[in-house]
């Protein structure tokens, strides 16, 4: 009911810009062409973390970009799914081999399963919604009007509670989430279908992006790569 209330609120109160504040725009013409003129790139952090895929962002973690994200993530403002979900896709097209239009990875078949990192069952009630996930829909539209084969498998999912993760450095990242993601039943089945990537809004310490391939790989599931919206340095959550 709360996102139902977000969305038409997003139609008939128009906001402003959530990336440089300009007054009743959305999201303005030079913050849209921010976004959609980003190229994906292969970052890293450093450390890297065990286990830790290739990973592809487009943006920097910085000011009209970290507002927009935020904006989405933490504020609710829905409408940013579509052209952050179009980032998102870049990044999902370069972290599967840039196989092309009616194909996954390179040297495979099935459809491209984009799985996004859960968030936790108590930020998804105190926010009103996944944001993770809903880019990821996004991103999987996004990919199939380009021709690709492509949706999402939401099949992670916290086995344990973990602290919140802003403020701890990396090593406190990997200890806080260490063995805390699992797969629902039945993934190893799902995840049978195509190569995986791992889908997040942002990578810092690669911490995040780590386990969950981790998790999906112990289910059977072949882990392409990790793609992002954004990296907050030059490396690499």
């Amino acid at each position: 009911m709360r996102e139902w209330w977000r969305e038409l609120a997003d139609l008939v109160l128009p906001a402003d810009c959530a990336g440089c504040g300009l007054p009743r725009t959305g999201l303005c013409a030079r913050c849209r062409e921010l976004l959609s003129g980003s190229r994906p790139r292969r970052v890293r952090p450093e450390p890297p973390p065990d286990g830790l895929p290739p990973v592809h962002a487009c943006l920097a973690y910085a000011d009209e970009v970290r507002a927009v994200l935020l904006a989405h993530k933490e504020r609710g403002a829905l409408r940013l799914a579509a052209p952050l979900g179009a980032v998102l896709a870049g990044a999902v097209r370069a972290a599967a081999g840039e196989a092309g239009p009616g194909g996954a990875a390179r040297g495979s078949t099935g459809p491209l399963l984009l799985v996004p990192v859960p968030s936790a069952r108590r930020s998804v009630a105190a926010r009103g919604h996944d944001p993770v996930r809903r880019m990821a829909l996004a991103a999987a539209a996004e990919l199939r009007r380009g021709g690709w084969s492509a949706r999402v498998l939401p099949v992670l999912r916290q086995r344990r509670a973990v602290a919140d993760q802003a403020g701890l450095d990396a090593r406190r990242r990997l200890a806080n989430l260490a063995g805390a993601l699992d797969t629902v039943a039945g993934a190893g089945r799902l995840l049978e279908q195509g190569p995986v990537v791992v889908v997040d809004d942002l990578v810092t310490t690669g911490a995040s992006l780590a386990e969950a391939a981790r998790a999906l790989g112990r289910a059977g599931g072949r882990v392409a790569g990790a793609a992002v919206v954004a990296a907050s340095r030059p490396g690499a959550r």
